[in-house]
């Protein structure tokens, strides 16, 4: 089981120092406090946006503060496509506020600066193209503004699989290695109301923290969605993962939607025993839908820790888009929340899984960091991890909404 090369360019140690201000009763302070922000251009990449602390540090040495940007993930065909090419990094330096105001942009323009990146050194070994000051501009009579900046790449190779199918459908799900695409693992879903009383006694109702005891009204069927599991079996048949729904999505009171103070909840287990009520669980994942100007499925996935189902380590946290989809990433680097980067014990990117919108066609796109991987055991629960955030973004569907054939196996079969 080979990985993918991908390479990850690294921008950082950003800082901003502008020229002192030149009036008599000049006292040596910049001649502006407002905010300042770069923006990152790399061709056929979204650009990105960081913001710039002032410098006054003296002469070449490192500035005082400063702070990075997300960096661009180069997959393998980019690095095939841009082989042999010099790939340049464009930073433009703004002075004011970020975004536009009646469609003009708020910032404005101080300079801008090129970077020249060599991807294919990078594939082997990390490398630095850029580390210090650059000018902003070249005109000899007028006081020059400098960016502080680094910009390095490292090799992240990456495992890469795909669902063959809808999670739902039980699919095969196959490894890529550049062109070619072997089958690996395969899927096979169920849904079974009474599942619950099946699960491991540790993360039953004798642990309110992870199933909560519900109301007979809520418990009553069509108002809430349970049961469901992926299984994940190896090409001999055993099973290697699971992913199981430990608490049911229903909707909160008066409403018909799950949210965030009661979400649905997945254990992703391990093999412990010839029993899935045996497994040992390795992670949870929760997912809700959040309320706002635009529909997001939120969730937050938790490592297990031997000390118990209430003492999880968070590792990852943020919304996805209900309509257009988006990436479920565990990658600290890209962690909008600093306090949950700090907490966190992984180191860079750990895996990412794509996310169709609500009613589309979903083959889930898996990457796992190869740092993460010793056996296709360890590649199988981040395959049932991604099986349980696809299938969340179908269980946080709207209760006014009716769900798909393929999730009312239960239905089904007791209509039958």
């Amino acid at each position: 089981m080979d990985p993918c090369p991908f390479v990850r360019l690294i921008v950082e140690s950003l800082a901003l120092k502008l020229p002192q201000a030149t009036k008599p009763a000049g006292s040596g302070v910049y001649p502006t406090t407002t905010p300042c922000f770069c923006k990152l251009r790399l061709k056929n990449f979204p650009s990105q946006t960081a913001l710039l602390p002032l410098s006054n540090s003296p002469g070449d040495s490192s500035p005082e503060s400063s702070t990075s940007a997300s960096g661009f993930h180069l997959d393998s065909l980019t690095l095939r496509r841009l082989s042999g090419k010099p790939v340049t990094l464009r930073i433009e330096v703004y002075t004011g506020r970020m975004g536009r105001t009646c469609g003009v942009s708020c910032g404005k323009l101080v300079g801008r600066v090129q970077v020249t990146v060599d991807l294919g050194v990078s594939q082997a070994k990390p490398s630095v193209f850029q580390n210090g000051w650059m000018k902003l501009g070249n005109e000899p009579d007028k006081p020059i503004s400098k960016l502080h900046v680094t910009v390095r790449a490292e090799p992240d190779p990456r495992f890469v699989f795909q669902f063959g199918g809808e999670p739902e459908c039980s699919p095969v799900v196959f490894q890529f290695q550049g062109n070619i695409r072997q089958p690996v693992f395969s899927c096979k879903f169920s849904a079974d109301r009474s599942r619950s009383r099946s699960l491991p006694p540790d993360f039953t109702n004798k642990n309110r923290g992870w199933m909560r005891t519900l109301s007979g009204e809520r418990e009553r069927q069509g108002r809430e969605r349970k049961g469901w599991m992926v299984m994940i079996y190896d090409l001999s048949g055993s099973p290697v993962a699971a992913a199981s729904m430990i608490t049911p999505f229903v909707p909160s009171p008066g409403s018909d939607r799950v949210s965030r103070s009661n979400p649905g909840a997945w254990l992703i287990l391990r093999p412990h025993g010839f029993s899935v009520s045996s497994w040992k669980p390795w992670g949870r994942l929760e997912a809700w839908r959040e309320r706002g100007p635009t529909d997001g499925l939120g969730y937050k996935f938790e490592l297990v820790t031997e000390k118990g189902p209430n003492n999880g380590i968070s590792i990852a946290e943020a919304t996805i888009s209900v309509k257009k989809g988006g990436q479920f990433c565990i990658d600290r680097r890209v962690s909008r929340d600093s306090a949950l980067s700090l907490r966190s014990p992984v180191k860079g990117f750990v895996m990412g899984s794509t996310v169709e919108g609500e009613g589309k066609v979903s083959k889930p796109v898996v990457q796992v960091g190869m740092q993460h991987v010793t056996c296709m055991a360890d590649a199988a629960l981040f395959i049932a991890l991604s099986a349980a955030i696809d299938l969340s973004m179908d269980a946080c569907r709207l209760f006014s909404h009716k769900l798909r054939k393929e999730l009312c196996h239960d239905e089904q079969d007791s209509s039958s």
